[in-house]
């Protein structure tokens, strides 16, 4: 109650300007009116200054935020049941002018009752106790049990003024000054932004670094197993894992440098693409992978958006076979042809019939389907699958200016997914 009743003496403060400003107005307009001594022209000053509140709310989209912390804070509305942003669109304007003059038009009458009635309730009941006051020009009846009872009939007619209109106003906060379909709408967009936002970099993490690790790991393995009879190999191996490791690190700051330029700060050096293949390919070769590459047409003249895509997904697909099925030989083929690009990784998979990929792992698949999110960003496909003992992982990419139009990969077979 009591803050509610703040509420209502806040609507009447911020009333005053509007209504000062009609009582200067309405004299140059009406001869013989004055609002500062007729209490009639009061009340036509008192509603001829809504309209210019109204229109001030129409004009200051910021005007919502104000009232909404002021409803939240006064009137223990929810804040999840209101708007905190400005209104932006017309709808939300007109409901924020609405509620403005509804908050203003209660909190001028509940100030106007609570600054007069309350000294007319007091003299009322002291009326019958007081013999200065018995020479007033009220009715004798008020002098007896009359005056004390009209008294706190005038306390109890403000505080039930005060109650109704706190009670009205908090029920009509959530509809005029709750979200619209344009503020929903903004708000989806805005989590769908943050949520791809996310993912985006979930996907560069788990590219970046994980490919790194599965090498750094069977590197490291290898190492360990051969110390003692092989120093020669262990060093090349140690040598490997640090290339890995440095370069691991320049991709780590890159992901982060994305963090950085949607905080508007200058972002990292820009994300590896197909130009530093054949450093990826050193690199898994290193940990004791053989990778036969065969790549046909000019890949290395493609759009930027999607050499890096393709980059990456070359590279969770050396990363799958050096998770999941070992120093096994790996086929990778990329080629150009049809105004798609085609990228094609192979495997032998751990076991005959038994596909080596994230289904077997439990708590995994992040991988692919990352794989098939870029592709899905750029209009392509991505399909993989095990046949015949081998994985097939392969992706199509539409190159810009080629068309739209493509197909999912091939690899259709026994366990074949496609997303």
């Amino acid at each position: 109650m009591g803050r509610r009743w703040v509420h209502l003496v806040l609507g009447g403060a911020l009333l005053m300007p509007f209504f000062l400003l009609t009582s200067v107005f309405v004299p140059l307009v009406v001869d013989g009116a004055n609002p500062f001594l007729d209490v009639a022209w009061q009340f036509v000053a008192f509603g001829g200054a809504l309209p210019p509140a109204a229109l001030a709310a129409l004009l200051f989209p910021v005007l919502r935020p104000l009232e909404v912390a002021a409803v939240r804070s006064l009137c223990g509305v929810p804040a999840e049941r209101l708007a905190e942003e400005p209104a932006v669109s017309w709808a939300a304007r007109r409901r924020t002018a609405l509620w403005f003059v509804a908050h203003l038009l209660a909190g001028g009458i509940v100030s106007g009752m609570t600054l007069s009635a309350p000294p007319a309730a007091v003299v009322l009941l002291l009326l019958p106790f007081a013999d200065p006051l018995r020479h007033t020009a009220l009715p004798d009846a008020f002098h007896g049990v009359l005056g004390p009872l009209t008294g706190l009939a005038l306390l109890a007619l403000v505080v039930g003024t005060a109650c109704g209109a706190g009670a009205l106003l908090g029920r009509a906060a959530p509809v005029l000054l709750g979200p619209t379909p344009a503020d929903r709408l903004a708000a989806a967009e805005r989590r769908a932004a943050e949520l791809a936002s996310r993912n985006r970099l979930a996907r560069e993490l788990h590219d970046a670094v994980g490919h790194a690790l599965s090498a750094v790991t069977l590197q490291a393995g290898a190492a360990r197993r051969v110390l003692d009879t092989d120093p020669e190999f262990a060093r090349r191996a140690l040598v490997a894992i640090e290339e890995t490791t440095r370069d691991a690190v320049a991709e780590l700051d890159t992901v982060l440098g994305l963090l950085r330029a949607e905080d508007g700060s200058d972002p990292a050096a820009p994300a590896p693409t197909l130009d530093g293949l054949a450093a990826l390919l050193d690199r898994t070769r290193a940990a004791g992978v053989p990778v036969e590459a065969t790549v046909e047409g000019p890949c290395a003249g493609l759009a930027p958006v999607v050499s890096r895509e393709a980059y990456r997904i070359v590279q969770e697909g050396l990363s799958n076979a050096l998770r999941h099925a070992g120093p096994v030989p790996v086929r990778l083929h990329l080629g150009v042809r049809e105004g798609e690009l085609l990228i094609r990784v192979e495997n032998p998979v751990a076991g005959a019939g038994v596909a080596a990929g994230p289904a077997a792992r439990p708590g995994g698949g992040r991988g692919l389907r990352g794989i098939a999110e870029r592709a899905r960003l750029l209009g392509g496909a991505a399909t993989a699958a095990e046949r015949d003992g081998v994985w097939r992982l392969t992706a199509r990419l539409p190159l810009p200016g080629a068309g739209t139009g493509t197909e999912a990969g091939t690899g259709t077979g026994t366990g074949t997914e496609e997303w």
